[in-house]
């Protein structure tokens, strides 16, 4: 039984604040990662010197250098189109963001636009669709609204 277990954590890398199954190849194990995309993935798989290598095969050191990446991927030559942060409000630098600092950013970012009450923050403030969807049909809370039939009699 212990034996097992020693092989499953074995098989659990953590990179980047985020359990990744180390029986995946690297190129699909860091999709897991929140804030990091499909073709974000794909560049950094290309960059890293072992991209098909089982992710519980590599050494601590090959592990530091993905998560360099991961959280500095313009330093290694990774185009800024491919970024989460672009442009920041704050700083104007682009940079990525992961794991919980994305959560984080998200949330200072929806209570800046409520401070400031933009068009936005007034539709998070109230609960109502954000991007342009039309509320005629859609995000209605309680009753629906409907036809109702004449009683016969």
């Amino acid at each position: 039984m212990a034996k097992k277990s020693q092989e499953a954590m074995q098989n659990v890398v953590r990179v980047a604040e985020t359990n990744l199954d180390g029986t995946k190849p690297v190129r699909a194990a860091i999709r897991s990662i929140k804030g990091i995309s499909f073709m974000l993935a794909n560049a950094i798989s290309m960059k890293f010197d072992r991209p098909d290598a089982k992710l519980a095969e590599l050494d601590e050191e090959s592990i530091k250098r993905l998560e360099s990446l991961i959280t500095e991927p313009q330093k290694h030559g990774i185009p800024s189109w491919l970024l989460n942060r672009r442009k920041d409000p704050v700083t104007g630098k682009d940079f990525h963001i992961t794991a919980s600092t994305l959560d984080f950013t998200k949330s200072m970012d929806i209570n800046e636009m409520k401070k400031k009450k933009s068009y936005r923050g007034v539709r998070h403030i109230l609960n109502l669709p954000v991007r342009g969807q039309r509320t005629r049909g859609s995000f209605r809370k309680g009753k629906t609204v409907g036809v109702s039939k004449k009683k016969k009699g």
